[in-house]
């Protein structure tokens, strides 16, 4: 059987929607079942959306929860979830985040940077610089301790974060990666720097993963699949615009194309999804904002589902559906 990889990256809580409105109409159109991925990568708003499928929760109900319509009878773990009070969010506005003062580079990030010149990030490096944020991402997520098992899910999912003394990405849940509570490793990979509080955990604290990639589709490369279905809502096309989200999204995008690249190369298929021009208009450029999620599921809906039904995207497509059901 054909093992397949989803890769879900971050985009705060419109990103969320933007999983929850492509899962449902590849489920719906398609018949592939997000739950049945042998491989979920997850970064930031991807390890929640990630968790929930492993979880149980089908990208039907995902859809539903996003905007707050009735679920099925038996989805209990949104339930519990929706049934959680979750603190209110200041506006994220990425340029008083970067306003802030910067601590000073400590000697695990010298050292590494001098070790692996190759592999520095400098964007990275001076994500993990600034000043921890004054959100607690732990206690907004506390709902996902009430729903989380005893132990990782049975079938991989790997959760992307970025070690904050030396700007190192650490994928919780990988053969070989730090112990850690499933809702802490999402909190860390959620932890926006200068925004959120970095989240401890064991000796280190961590800030999102998103920092070392919006997607980190390429940690697929050597899990033994055969197709990697991206969902990528902070990458795509701005078109001419110039402003800060723009040159985020161009950013964002030049890295998944390098990732991409990096996956066909080593002979997976792979089929992306970004937000195109009307995505992205309802996106905005509050990505904790959830005042328009219903305009961006639903967008995300139909282009998604146009994208889908092109020839070569759907023969992959028809690969990934062939699985068990869950």
């Amino acid at each position: 059987m054909v093992r397949v990889g989803l890769v879900l990256g971050g985009g705060g809580v419109v990103g969320q929607a933007y999983h929850a409105g492509v899962l449902a109409v590849l489920q719906h159109d398609v018949g592939f079942d997000a739950r049945t991925a042998d491989v979920v990568v997850g970064t930031s708003a991807g390890s929640i959306t990630g968790t929930l499928l492993r979880a149980g929760v089908s990208p039907e109900d995902l859809a539903a929860w996003t905007v707050r319509a009735p679920l099925s009878g038996d989805d209990d773990v949104l339930r519990t979830m929706a049934e959680t009070a979750v603190p209110e969010l200041a506006p994220f506005r990425p340029l008083d985040v970067l306003r802030r003062p910067m601590r000073v580079p400590g000697p695990h990030l010298v050292a590494r940077a001098l070790a692996r010149p190759w592999r520095f990030r400098p964007l990275t490096a001076g994500m993990t610089l600034l000043a921890p944020g004054r959100h607690d991402i732990v206690s907004q997520l506390g709902a996902l301790r009430e729903v989380e098992g005893p132990t990782w899910p049975d079938r991989d999912l790997w959760i992307t974060a970025v070690r904050r003394r030396d700007g190192r990405r650490v994928v919780f849940g990988r053969p070989g990666a730090p112990p850690a509570p499933v809702h802490l490793a999402v909190a860390a990979s959620c932890a926006v720097p200068g925004y959120f509080a970095p989240v401890q955990i064991g000796r280190h604290a961590y800030v999102d993963g998103g920092v070392h990639s919006a997607t980190n589709a390429a940690v697929l490369r050597r899990a033994g699949v055969d197709v990697v279905v991206v969902l990528a809502p902070m990458s795509g096309s701005p078109g001419w615009r110039q402003d800060f989200t723009a040159a985020m999204r161009r950013y964002s995008q030049r890295q998944l194309d390098r990732e991409v690249r990096a996956l066909r190369a080593a002979g997976i298929r792979t089929v992306v999804f970004t937000p195109g021009a009307a995505e992205q208009e309802v996106m905005g450029a509050d990505l904790m904002s959830g005042e328009r999620v219903h305009e961006v599921l639903q967008q995300s809906f139909f282009q998604a589902g146009v994208h889908a039904a092109t020839p070569g995207v759907a023969a992959v497509l028809r690969e990934a559906s062939d699985r068990d059901p869950v």
